[in-house]
């Protein structure tokens, strides 16, 4: 509880542009196996989704949608798979990796699992799970309370020192 507190203080973890919600999604991979009657398409092979300023990319990415076409989630998969977006009002993209991405676009949220590590203007974050609640400005890091998982790492630039920490 202390470092999901501890995260969400850090000064420069604003998430995504707002206007991100309003661009479409665009994807590029190397094959594509799209299923209109599930919903879900898997796209294999260098795959690249962006949609405004938000960017992921992944071996595999896996799209659901809705009835009506409407992406809700995508989960790319990769070593590493990767996700990269501008917040409002930073200069900075907010980078991350982890061996799976997830993006679930009406919550405005971002799982990253499995060696996950999130950087931006040299504060840096690693831990075997990390939750971003985008809209919110929240971030939540760390395997649960009573797991006995791996630990929250977090790095700090010291002050006049805003190095990437990639």
């Amino acid at each position: 509880m202390a470092a999901a507190l501890l995260l969400a203080a850090v000064p420069g973890c604003a998430f995504a542009l707002s206007s991100d919600r309003q661009k479409p999604f665009h994807l590029e991979a190397d094959r594509a196996q799209i299923d209109h009657k599930t919903g879900v398409s898997v796209y294999r092979g260098n795959v690249q989704v962006s949609r405004g300023s938000m960017h992921l990319t992944g071996d595999t990415v896996t799209v659901y949608t809705d009835s009506d076409d409407h992406v809700n989630k995508v989960v790319a998969v990769g070593s590493p798979a990767t996700f990269r977006q501008r917040p409002d009002h930073k200069e900075q993209d907010v980078k991350g990796r982890a061996q799976r991405v997830e993006y679930f676009a009406a919550e405005d949220r971002v799982v990253l699992l499995d060696k996950a590590r999130v950087w931006q203007a040299g504060n840096t974050f690693r831990s075997d799970r990390i939750v971003y609640q985008v809209g919110r400005d929240v971030v939540n890091a760390g395997a649960g309370e009573g797991t006995g998982k791996a630990r929250v790492h977090i790095t700090l630039p010291a002050k006049g020192n805003s190095a990437g920490g990639q």
